[in-house]
């Protein structure tokens, strides 16, 4: 049972206060009647209308094409956030970034508010393959494409899940493609560190299937369609 200014404020129609301030105007129906108490529990089957309209959809999914300079969460006390930049249509909407890019990373970064759609999306066990284009101070060589391959182990012990790399299309072997199925802190700078490589720019192009629109704008961000989402649950780089 969810209260209804909850519910509300859950899809967009405003923040938590301004939501209880419409419900107490008498702007909003319930199963066909007005209803002025903000604190009313809904039931699965219970209609809602705002000024005789239904609300938007409980979960939204963001694709954001994410600048350099911002950091993957939903609130920093020193810097912008992905939830700062977005349009105001979205930043009452619990959105969270599902996963996170480094502040100089750029590229996709999803952004939603169904917790149980970003865990199956993160959880290694999925092997939801997220991709990424390097361009670092040095040529990629064999020996480096099969520590990848092998699992690049860290100073500390840590042992990342097996990896693909390989020179990304176009010749210059100082560009790679790589293809993690996990999200450890700094993740694919640390493995190029252990293999004497520093990565000069990084940008994440797809997850899963997914990529990043190339007609959408660094610092933007488009809905996802249903077909979109499915993308992102199938398949791997080649």
């Amino acid at each position: 049972m969810e209260r209804l200014d909850k519910y509300l404020a859950s899809r967009g129609t405003g923040s938590r206060r301004e939501v209880q301030q419409l419900i107490k105007s008498g702007a909003v129906t319930v199963d066909g009647a007005v209803c002025k108490k903000p604190e009313t529990k809904l039931s699965e089957s219970s209609e809602v209308l705002v000024r005789g309209q239904a609300v938007g959809e409980r979960f939204v999914y963001l694709m954001l094409n994410k600048p350099a300079g911002v950091v993957s969460a939903t609130e920093d006390k020193r810097d912008k956030t992905v939830i700062d930049i977005l349009p105001d249509e979205w930043k009452n909407r619990g959105l969270f970034p599902a996963g996170r890019l480094d502040k100089d990373t750029e590229g996709l970064l999803i952004l939603t508010n169904d917790g149980d759609f970003a865990h199956r999306m993160l959880s290694p066990k999925k092997h939801v393959e997220k991709q990424y284009v390097a361009h670092l101070d040095g040529e990629v060589t064999e020996e480096m494409v099969k520590r990848f391959r092998d699992g690049i182990i860290f100073a500390d012990g840590t042992r990342c899940m097996p990896a693909k790399l390989r020179v990304a299309d176009g010749g210059d072997k100082c560009t790679a493609l790589v293809g993690i199925c996990e999200g450890k802190f700094h993740q694919v700078k640390k493995m190029f560190a252990v293999c004497g490589r520093k990565v000069v720019h990084l940008q994440r192009i797809s997850v899963g299937n997914l990529y990043l629109d190339s007609n959408l704008p660094i610092g933007s961000c488009k809905s996802l369609t249903n077909l979109e989402i499915s993308r992102i649950f199938f398949g791997n780089i080649h």
